[in-house]
């Protein structure tokens, strides 16, 4: 029997960027649904589990912190959220941590760093 992969939510509103996490995750092997929005990420978090999200921090409609504030409002379990941003004061950076994110990565980020923040972050299979 094979395992299913890992299924990973991307949140980012620059279409380019959501496009290559996308695409490199997808050739890592992962599952992955993108959201253009921190609405649509609510909504597709609400419809179906994930295993880690990948969020961005600056979007137009909700900020990737509130986006994270609501999941945890709103969810039985949150997946381990990682933060992709260009944000990268101290303050910024003790923010997202202190709403508890699994990881704080600063774009530009290479492919291997962020493949090896997921590896570390996602949760073992039961």
């Amino acid at each position: 029997m094979t395992a299913t992969p890992p299924c990973i939510l991307v949140v980012d509103d620059e279409p380019d960027t959501l496009g290559l996490v996308q695409l490199t995750l997808e050739t890592a092997g992962y599952r992955v649904i993108g959201a253009a929005s921190g609405g649509e990420a609510l909504l597709q978090a609400q419809q179906q589990a994930f295993d880690l999200i990948l969020l961005d921090v600056m979007m137009p409609d909700l900020s990737g912190l509130e986006v994270y504030r609501r999941l945890q409002a709103t969810l039985t379990t949150v997946p381990p959220v990682v933060f992709l941003t260009a944000k990268n004061r101290p303050e910024d950076r003790e923010a997202g941590e202190g709403l508890g994110a699994a990881a704080y990565l600063v774009k530009p980020i290479t492919r291997g760093q962020l493949l090896d923040v997921l590896r570390r972050n996602l949760r073992p299979s039961p």
